[in-house]
């Protein structure tokens, strides 16, 4: 059953992904409830880092994502076909402190984090975006790229919208609690990225 339901969600679309994963957290009976685990997976450092923006949310930093490793052959993330790390990074600070690098995304490139714990705790993530152009983010669970949101870059850095990550149908599927990573693709012109958070305890 629970092969089916991946097979099922790797052949979605974006707008598809986030509908199907509402349907199936709303749909989850009293029986079902202790399955999905509420806590966050993990124990990093939470900060609120889009309250400049309104956003009052607490986030933690991604594995590796405020791309301040400047060597390539040690980066956390897997980089390909031209992404890579540039000079320069976005200029509020978001992590606590300035950084020095971000992540170029020129169009055909893709970047993947390291692999983290989510749950039902971990439905949103958020980053900033500067260059031009425009990018997807998507999650991996079990090898598959489920697209989560799309991001324009216009110029100056600015923080993305808020994304859904489907953290509680991975949850679901798991038993309670999946490994799952971040994809970033660059879909035209040269965006680029720095500090990407998630949000382990939703909105609001």
């Amino acid at each position: 059953m629970f092969s089916s339901a991946r097979r099922l969600l790797g052949t979605i679309s974006a707008g598809c992904a986030i509908s199907a994963a509402v349907v199936l957290v709303s749909s989850v009976s009293a029986a079902q409830a202790n399955l999905v685990d509420l806590g966050t997976c993990n124990s990093a450092t939470l900060s609120q880092p889009f309250a400049p923006w309104g956003d009052s949310a607490s986030y933690e930093l991604a594995p590796g994502g405020d791309f301040e490793n400047s060597d390539l052959a040690t980066s956390p993330w897997t980089l390909s076909n031209g992404a890579q790390l540039v000079a320069g990074s976005e200029p509020y600070a978001a992590t606590g402190k300035l950084g020095l690098s971000s992540l170029s995304l020129p169009a055909g490139s893709s970047a993947q984090s390291p692999s983290t714990c989510v749950d039902a705790a971990y439905p949103t993530a958020r980053l900033f975006v500067g260059g031009t152009g425009s990018l997807a983010l998507s999650v991996v669970y079990d090898g598959v790229a489920i697209p989560t949101g799309l991001v324009v870059a216009a110029g100056s850095w600015t923080p993305s919208p808020v994304m859904i990550t489907a953290g509680p149908v991975f949850g679901l599927l798991s038993g309670g609690t999946a490994q799952v990573s971040i994809q970033l693709t660059g879909l035209t012109g040269s965006p680029q990225v720095d500090d990407v958070f998630i949000d382990p305890w939703g909105r609001g």
